[in-house]
Formats: C-alpha cells, structure tokens, sequence
C-alpha cells in the first residue's frame, strides 16, 4: 500500500480519501497506466523500494506498489475511507457480518485493513496522516461507485461502518436517486451505490466491486491507448447516469470504459 505524507485538506472521516493498487510487476504497470493516463509517478515515498505515488497534471492520483509473491489474492483497485479509530471501524465491519482480510496493521505514518462488504466488494481503512487528494474538493480524482446487489442494503452497511450520513462541518449527505444512492461532501458526489451486481457472475465486470473511474479528455483515445498497452476494454455497465449526477460531473454511460490491465485490475476511464 501506497500512502502519502502530506495533503491540501483533511479528509472527511468515513469518506473516500485514496485509492490504492498492488500488482506483481511495478514497472510494467506503471507504463501501463503512463501510457493510457499519462501518469507521472514519484518514488520518494515513506514506504521505500517498490512504491510509487501517481500524479496526474500535478496532482496526486493513487498509488502503485509491489504485491508480496505469497498473496494469492486477484490484482483490483482498492478504495480506501477515511477513519480516526480504526479498531473501531474493523469491530464494526465484523459485527456486520462482512470480512476483514488484512489488518489493522502499520503502513508508514498510519495503520490500515483491507476488507471486503457481505457481498464480496474489495476496500480499505485508512488512519492516520492524511492521503494525498481531500475529499470534497472540486474535482478530486477520482469518483468512486459501488456495483453490488441491492444498492439499499450495501448503503446501509455501508452507513453503520462509516456514519452515513452525518451532520456537521465534516458531515456526509446521503441521498435517493434515480435508484441510485448517492454520498456527498460538501455537496460534491464522493460515492455512488448502484444495484445490479451479480456474485456468481463469472465476468469480474459484473460481480459486486468498488469501481474507480478515472477521468480523461478523451475517452475512445483513452480506450485505444489500454489496448495497445496490453489491456483490454469492454462497455461500461449499467444505465445512464441520472441528470444530478451529470451536473456534478459524473458523466453518462455513453462517455465511459471498462478496462482491464495486463494483470487483471479494472478501473473506468469517464468523460472529464
């Protein structure tokens, strides 16, 4: 895991505040996402030999890092929220009925787990100094969305982990729509929950996941460039994304692309 040191904004507690992926070869795909995302990494990171932290257009993205030859787990982007008691947050995953897979252990200046939800979406735990992009901010990369079964069920799991929604200065709004659910800061969509997952899909593009979308300038350029870099693409999921979440900046399935790395990892490039 990959994490910062410094940041512009706290993050909001209970929000997204990085994303993160470990793969087998660092190198190559960090050639992979500069080829397709025109990402600039830096390895000058507390973690050492290995990690490495993307910026695009000088602004700190997500991190890549070197996966231990023992982890048998499949290459995904993982999503990782915002927590200032981390036990507590764990206790509560388990108590709910979902799974921790690593941790709470130390990572540099913090502590983190890994866990995936009651239907099997992979995401993480982050305590201590902040990561690199605050949320809420205007135009934080990137925005994330939640694929699984009933929407409504994995937004109140979701909300018992992390206080959705909250008031207060560090408040998160959650709201109905379009059947969608929708979690914002500061009046910014942060998270949206969308129902239609399948858990024995045997595409990994349907089956319940945390999807991380990537905004780009152009996306069929975007889809081209993964292709020749080894990956691969497929149509987006899903319906057309509602008007209030095209005004936020979330744009329509029509601008969007699955795409899979040469190791398996998908992410989503969408229409800045």
């Amino acid at each position: 895991m990959t994490m910062p040191t410094t940041t512009q904004a706290p993050p909001v507690r209970g929000a997204p505040c990085w994303v993160n992926l470990l793969v087998r070869d660092p190198l190559a795909a960090r050639a992979f996402y500069t080829a397709v995302l025109g990402w600039e990494f830096d390895d000058s990171g507390p973690l050492g030999e290995g990690f490495s932290v993307a910026s695009a257009d000088g602004r700190p993205v997500a991190g890549i890092g070197a996966r231990s030859p023992s982890l048998a787990a499949p290459t995904v982007w993982t999503p990782y929220f915002c927590s200032t008691d981390l036990d507590g947050t764990v206790a509560r995953i388990r108590e709910r009925g979902a799974t921790v897979a690593v941790g709470p252990i130390a990572v540099g200046d913090g502590r983190a787990a890994i866990a995936s939800d009651r239907d099997g979406a992979v995401f993480g735990v982050w305590e201590g100094t902040a990561p690199l992009w605050p949320t809420g901010a205007a135009a934080a990369p990137p925005w994330l969305e939640l694929r699984t079964r009933d929407a409504f069920e994995a937004a109140l799991f979701y909300g018992e982990v992390f206080s959705w929604p909250r008031p207060g200065p560090d408040g998160i709004d959650v709201a109905y729509e379009e059947e969608r659910i929708v979690a914002r800061v500061a009046g910014r969509p942060v998270a949206v929950l969308s129902g239609g997952g399948v858990e024995s899909a045997p595409d990994p593009a349907v089956r319940p996941r945390w999807a991380v979308h990537f905004a780009v300038d152009d996306v069929p350029r975007a889809a081209e460039k993964a292709v020749r870099a080894g990956g691969a693409v497929f149509p987006a999921p899903g319906p057309v994304s509602s008007a209030p979440l095209a005004e936020a900046g979330i744009g329509t399935r029509a601008a969007e692309y699955v795409v899979r790395d040469p190791e398996g990892a998908l992410f989503t490039v969408s229409s800045r």
